[in-house]
This record gives structure tokens, sequence and C-alpha cells, in this order.
């Protein structure tokens, strides 16, 4: 066997490929092989077919038996299903991976994108029985020989991430690392939709794509995606990773699948009197590394001088600025040396991506999960199907143990879309079963799913034991139909005839800027220079408020970083108090790509005659009623007419100064008129249309029989159905 090995080059670097342990030795070993092998990894059609005619290495057949046996399922249909798809996954994490290769496995063009490197995350993961059998299903083991040996049902992200990156390559998938994600570039005349990348030059940024899967995590999510708050009682998480050297006396130490303070009250006391660490739970798995996860009590945190301060505000709580980093360290080797019995010789801190002591402390208080978990973006009739995956979807609760599990169910779930997507399914439809499918994620559990493993597929039948795929209707879902108006697409193109249409619009921006400048200068951190981007972070919305209302708003307290909720606490002040609704989400107006101009002049224009308490300043009001009969004439649908602002009465007695309230609601409730009469979603006011005295989204306003987008004017509506 040696023999033929050393003979075969191929077989070497196949062996290689196998035994890699970081990023870059997989792609380099593999372009290697590659290349020795003279197989194009750009033809995804046939590439997996031709690498295994060509590697005729017995180590290797057991591998293809593993791939062939997953690609043969009838989902797939021989990967013809999705063949004319080409897919963009965003974050090389392991949820973005075992998406990709679901998408390759439909016969889909797929492209990985991950701004890092190198594969660095140390933390274990808690596998679920189903993800077990699932990684098992993809050769795991052999790309690992530790995988799950005996009763160990955990893996470190790293691991899994390299375990998953090189079936990628080996089904066709192209992974680009170290390459950043700006945007969108939209479709053109020639071209569809494109991404905006860094390096500008990248290859990657001339890929033209029709379905976009974002799998970056965080907090951050797509334009048109939202996100729930799901707040609890304070929970403070600390991680730590020590080297593993793997000797006989580390071997000997029993790990900690999971021990709670309800279930061994002793141990904890114990703990508390010999350490001081007063903690309510504690997890220890042993991998790659020593790796522990327990949560902390703030009162034994501060008594221990890991936080230097107490707040009730979470993030300045935990804020680095606030946290001893000397102090956390002891603090969690003294907690992993006491749960272990003092048995783990010579513990040394493994080393995180920078280089620092892999420990970390988070705060769990908040968890988020999106509201939705599809949407469609059209331009120019060129849609672009849109799905969350990972931690940006439903943020892991650790304890439990979901993150990795839930993941892969959500990736699944997403491949069943992008496949109904392939078979040209209307998109309404797919976005209605998407929706409906996502209901069920967050309740899932071992218990509740299907343990059918062998049977598991990408078909949510398969896997969740009670699914209805049409619980959520296709009009339910009109407001994830995103269309680009003709108003954006015509901005540039009609500028010359919306200047001679609206007079002089120049004049009436420099009376409402000035106005603008007058009442924020001297404000700290707040300079505004335009009508839309010097908006953005919120400070200057607040400094006009403040102007008018002293001390309803505390400027003192508000941090630029945080313009999500400076933006919404003038939002909901605006509307509130003087009836002006917010003309798009706190969130769009944070991290929006451009903020309209037109649509800051017309909110501004209303902030500005509310403020004056006197009849509307002719100048600014002729130029958006102007502006108002352009759109009407082009029939815009980003506009709407503002909406009648009565003058203030006398200055009212000013409440307390208002603070940063950690639990602000970022989605204020909303009245019965403020919805869509038929999604029942709030309808910002540069998106709505009024008739019969109900308002809708433009995009909701079709023909209950044909589906064709309706005019004012040209339509009969029902009084007894509604329709």
């Amino acid at each position: 066997m040696a023999n033929q090995d050393s003979t075969s080059p191929s077989h070497a670097l196949f062996d290689q490929f196998v035994q890699a342990q970081t990023c870059k030795e997989v792609q380099r070993t593999f372009s290697e092989l590659c290349h020795h092998l003279q197989v194009d990894p750009r033809d995804y059609q046939s590439f997996y077919t031709k690498l295994k005619e060509r590697l005729n290495y017995w180590k290797a057949k057991s591998l293809w038996v593993k791939l062939d046996k997953r690609a043969q399922h009838q989902d797939y249909q021989q990967g013809e299903v999705c063949a004319k798809n080409k897919c963009l996954v965003l974050g090389a994490g392991p949820c973005g991976l075992r998406t990709a290769i679901e998408l390759a496995l439909l016969g889909a063009h797929v492209v990985v994108l991950e701004k890092r490197d190198s594969f660095s995350r140390n933390n274990v993961l808690h596998l679920w029985p189903y993800t077990i059998y699932d990684l098992r299903g993809l050769a795991a083991k052999k790309f690992y020989g530790k995988f799950c040996t005996g009763a160990l049902d955990h893996i470190s992200i790293r691991q899994l991430q390299l375990i998953l990156l090189k079936v990628c390559l080996l089904l066709g998938v192209e992974v680009q690392t170290g390459v950043e994600f700006k945007g969108f570039v939209e479709p053109s005349g020639a071209t569809g939709w494109m991404a905006k990348l860094f390096p500008d030059n990248h290859p990657a940024g001339k890929f033209q794509f029709d379905v976009f899967i974002y799998a970056g995590g965080g907090s951050f999510v797509p334009y048109g995606f939202k996100r729930k708050e799901l707040r609890g009682k304070l929970a403070i998480g600390i991680t730590c990773n020590f080297i593993n050297r793997h000797t006989a006396a580390e071997a000997q130490v029993a790990e900690i699948s999971g021990v709670a303070r309800i279930y061994n009250q002793k141990f904890f006391q114990d703990l508390l009197t010999e350490t001081g660490i007063d903690l309510e739970n504690i997890v220890y798995y042993k991998d790659d590394t020593h790796y522990f996860v327990m949560t902390a009590k703030k009162k034994s945190l501060l008594k221990m001088g890991v936080i230097k301060q107490d707040f009730s505000d979470a993030d300045k709580l935990l804020a680095q600025v606030n946290v001893d980093q000397e102090a956390l360290l002891r603090y969690a080797y003294d907690a992993a040396q006491f749960s272990t019995g003092h048995c783990l010789p010579d513990m040394q801190f493994a080393q995180n991506h920078a280089g620092q002591p892999d420990v970390a402390m988070f705060d769990f208080t908040c968890m988020h999960r999106a509201e939705n978990a599809s949407l469609v973006r059209e331009r120019k009739g060129q849609k672009l199907l849109m799905g969350l995956v990972g931690d940006c979807l439903v943020e892991p609760f650790w304890p439990l143990g979901t993150g990795i599990a839930r993941g892969f169910l959500a990736a699944f779930d997403t491949a069943w879309m992008v496949r109904s997507w392939g078979k040209g399914r209307p998109h309404m439809e797919v976005l209605a079963e998407r929706e409906s499918i996502y209901q069920l994620l967050s309740q899932t559990t071992p218990e509740n799913t299907s343990k059918k493993y062998s049977a598991f597929s990408i078909d949510p039948a398969t896997r969740y034991q009670h699914v209805n795929l049409n619980s959520v209707k296709a009009i339910q879902v009109k407001n994830l139909n995103i269309i680009y108006s003709f108003y954006f697409y015509s901005q540039r193109r009609h500028k010359a005839t919306f200047i001679t249409r609206s007079g002089n619009p120049s004049r009436a921006n420099t009376v409402l800027l000035k106005w603008c400048q007058q009442h924020t200068a001297g404000y700290d951190r707040v300079k505004v220079n335009d009508l839309n981007q010097s908006w953005r972070s919120g400070l200057a919305l607040c400094a006009l408020i403040d102007t008018f209302r002293p001390r309803v708003i505390d400027m003192s307290s508000l941090e630029e970083s945080n313009a999500v909720y400076n933006n919404q606490l003038a939002f909901n002040f605006l509307e509130r108090e003087l009836g002006i609704p917010p003309i798009m989400s706190a969130n769009e107006m944070s991290f929006k790509g451009q903020i309209d101009k037109l649509s800051m002049v017309h909110y501004l224009t209303q902030i500005h005659d509310a403020f004056n308490e006197r009849a509307p300043t002719k100048g600014i009001t002729c130029f958006c009623a102007m502006l108002l009969n352009y759109c009407k004439n082009y029939r815009c649908s980003q506009f709407l007419s503002p909406q009648p602002v009565a003058p203030l009465s006398a200055p009212k007695v000013t409440p307390d100064p208002v603070k940063p309230d950690p639990e602000l609601s970022l989605t204020p409730g909303i009245s019965s008129n403020e919805e869509c009469y038929f999604c029942c979603q709030r309808v910002y006011v540069l998106e709505r249309i009024s008739t019969e005295g109900k308002l809708f989204h433009r995009s909701c306003f079709t023909c209950h029989q044909c589906g064709t987008t309706l005019r004012l004017g040209g339509y009969t509506f029902n009084q007894h159905t509604g329709e």
C-alpha cells in the first residue's frame, strides 16, 4: 500500500488534502490535485464525475460511495432541478457551507464568499443525533478520524468547517476566502445581479446570480429582513479554551456534558466556598482544545473584580473598558480547574484568531430571530431570491445546544426553497412555503423531530413530524416581494425633467438645509452637510427634537454607533407627539446604502412645519407639492401626499430626560389605520397608497383574480368580500 501511494503523486496529493488541518492548506492541496489530474473545478456540472474517473485510488472510493449515495436521492433529480440557477452564499461558517453542499447537489452553480482567510474558532458545538448521522453520511469520519467516536456528541467549529469545506470543493463549489461583500450591483441591460466586493477587482465580482444566501452570522441582516428581540433575565456566559496536548493524563479527565445548579447544588456551593466563583451551570468538552462554557452570576463577577463597575445596561456592563481581562482569565482558569478536580495538567490558554488567550465573556440576555427567512428582490424584471441561514436567522441558545442543529435544519429548508425556485414555481408560492416551514424552526428539539434519520432529506416532511407547507398564504408574504419602483429606475434618467416640472428645487433644498443646520449647530458629533446621509446616525434628528423640546432626550447619553436606537427614539417621539409617521424603519435608516434624498426632504419638511408652530413655509411646501405631483405623474411607488400636521399649541410641561433603555421597542405599536389592509403589516409613508378609506402597500394593491398591480381609479372594490 505504501509503495502504491508513493508511486502516484495524485494519491499523495489526495492524502494531503484529506489530512489538511488549515483552510489555506485545504485550498492549496485541492488546487494541486486538480492541476495534476487536469480537471477544472470551474466546470461545476461535470467536475465531480471527472474527478472520480481520474482519481482511481482505493482510499477515495469509500468517499465516492458516501457522496454518491447522497447525490442519488430523488430530491436532487440527478442534479438537474437547479442546473440553471447560480447561487451566491455569503459566509463559510458551518451553516453556509452545509447550505452550499445541498445547492451543489441540486445542480446549481455555487460560489461561497468568506471574509476571513482562516478557520480559527476553537469553541465546541453540541451535536443532536440527526446531525451526527448527517455528517457521517458526508464522510466526516474520513476527514476527521475522531469524529463522534464512542459516546462523543460534539465537534469544534474549526474541524466542522474543514470537513464541510472539503466536501464543498469535491462537489464543485467555488469557495473564495479573504473576500469582503460590500453590497449588490443591481441588474443593468446586459448583466444580472452581481456583488460588489473588496478587493474591487476580485474575479467573483463578475459572477451573476439569481439566488443569494446570507450566512454571515452576527446581528446584521441584509436590507429587507427584520429581526425580533426576545429579552429575558440577565445571563452572562463565559467561554474559554485550553491547549489539549492529548496526553494520557488529559484523556483520563471526564467531560461534563452539562451540570446545572438546580441538579447539583453541592458542587456549586463547594466551588463558591473554595474559589469565590458563583455559577449557574458549566459544560466541559474535550476536542481539539479543552473547552469550557459557563454561566456566571453578576454579583460574583463584580466581587472577583472581573467587572469593574455595575450598570443596568448589559452593553455597558460588559463593555471592554469595564472588564478586567486579567481577572477574567483567572476566573475562567479557576472555574476550569475546580470543575475537573484539578486533574488537567499544565493548563495553558489556547490562542484565538488575534493571538490572544481564547477567553470571552458575552451576554445572552437578548436572543434575536429574523421575522422572515426569505424574500425576493426584483429590478428591471430580474428577480433575486434571498434567504437567511445560521445565527442571523435564529440566534442559538447555547445551554440547549440548538445552534448547529437548527442551523442545519434551516440549511435543508433553504435548499428546498431553492429547489422550488429552480422548478419554476411562482415566487410568491415559494416564499409562502418557506415562511410556513420557518414557523417550526424555533420549536424543534431532538424529541419532536423525526427519529428516522436515514430518511432525512431536504424535504421538510422527512424531518418535521407535523408540517403544514400551506400555513402561510401567498397574500400574507406580499411584503417580501420587493419590486424597485419606476421612481428608482428613473431618478437619474429624468433628473432634468424633474427640475423642469418642479421649478427650482435647489432653492427650497437650501432653505430647508439652512434651517436644519441652524437648529442642530453646537451639538457634539452632529454635523448636517446634506439632506440625506448626515441623518444616518440619528443624532441629528435627536438634536432637532432637543432644540425645540429641551429635556425630552438626554443627548449626552446617546452614542453615534447605536444608530438604530437613536433613530427609533426620534421616530417614536415624532410620531407620538407630532403625528409624523416614519418614512422607513430605524434599521433601514441606519444601514441602507444610500438614504433617498427626496424621502428625507418630505420627512424633514413635516418636522420643520410642526416645530415652527405656524402655517407651513411656502417655499418648502411648494417644493414638496411639486415633488409629489411629479411622483403622481410618473406613478412613483415610493411617495404619498404629506400627512397634515396640526400646529402645536403652547409648549407642554417637559418630562424627565429620556435615557437609553435597553428594552426600548424597535417596533413601536401601530394603530389599525397604519396597517396595510391586505397584509396587516405596517405601511411607511413612502410606500403606501390610500383609497376606499384604507391604506395599502403599493405591492399589495393587486387584483384578487389575476394578481396584476392596480391603478387608482382603475379598479372595482367589493365591499362585502373586501377584495
